[in-house]
């Protein structure tokens, strides 16, 4: 398999627990036989067994060891900088080392600038990972959350900045939203109050129809801080393409 080609496209049939690893310096394969190292980090072989960061000082010479025990592969952070894993975990070199799941783990490994280097790594599992050719597949749609048009309208307003794909985007407060409802429909005549239970009412029925971020919050630890609900529900919303950019077509007003 060529060496530019990602982990995550596929692999050739290994004996289950076999361990692959690629960086943009090269890749490696490694039978699961316990007590097995595999270094990663800045600096060149014998040192470790695959470079990462070979031109960035911020990497470690070795940041990090993948060991065979235990019929898995434990990852340890042992550099100076963290280590990203999948859904935004970050690991320290504090932090215990975390068992490798079957099949594609894609790590970044934090650099200078805004610089990350990626490490893939790949485990075998007893089942086998060779992907299937898919061009002739039906494409999968995303999950759409059904909303009212009114409801609509209000998330476009709070959520505008998601839509105009800010890098760290923020929902506009509940009394900036009614300050521009009053522009677009002053004949409904929308209060902060209102749309806030309006919205409420969205996150708690999408919460209960499975929506992958938290939309509720435990009464005993009182109100979110800074609206992180609001936050999680415009997220969602526009990663799955319910709420698209030309909604803002809504923020037009008829006087405009």
């Amino acid at each position: 398999m060529s060496v530019t080609k990602s982990l995550a496209h596929g692999v050739d049939p290994a004996v289950p627990g076999t361990l692959r690893a690629r960086t943009v310096m090269g890749r490696i394969t490694v039978p699961p036989q316990p007590g097995r190292h595999v270094r990663f980090g800045r600096d060149k072989r014998p040192n470790v067994d695959l470079s990462v960061g070979a031109d960035d000082q911020s990497v470690s010479r070795l940041h990090a060891e993948v060991t065979y025990q235990d019929n898995l592969w434990w990852l340890h952070n042992v550099g100076r900088q963290l280590i990203r894993l999948p859904r935004g975990q970050l690991m320290h070199k504090s932090a215990d080392p975390v068992p490798l799941a079957a099949g594609y783990t894609p790590l970044f490994i934090r650099g200078s600038g805004y610089r990350h280097h990626l490490v893939e790594l790949h485990v075998m599992s007893p089942y086998g990972d060779v992907l299937k050719d898919l061009h002739e597949a039906e494409t999968v749609p995303p999950k759409i959350w059904e909303i009212s048009e009114t409801e609509r309208l209000l998330l476009v307003v709070l959520g505008q900045r998601y839509l105009l794909y800010e890098e760290t985007p923020r929902p506009l407060t509940y009394n900036q939203a009614e300050a521009r409802l009053a522009a677009l429909r002053p004949a409904e005549r929308w209060r902060a109050g209102i749309i806030e239970n309006r919205i409420e009412a969205v996150r708690y029925r999408l919460h209960d129809a499975g929506f992958p971020y938290p939309l509720r919050h435990d009464p005993s630890e009182g109100r979110p801080y800074d609206n992180n609900l609001l936050h999680n529900l415009l997220k969602g919303m526009v990663e799955s393409t319910t709420l698209v950019p030309p909604d803002l077509d809504l923020l037009e007003s008829d006087l405009d």
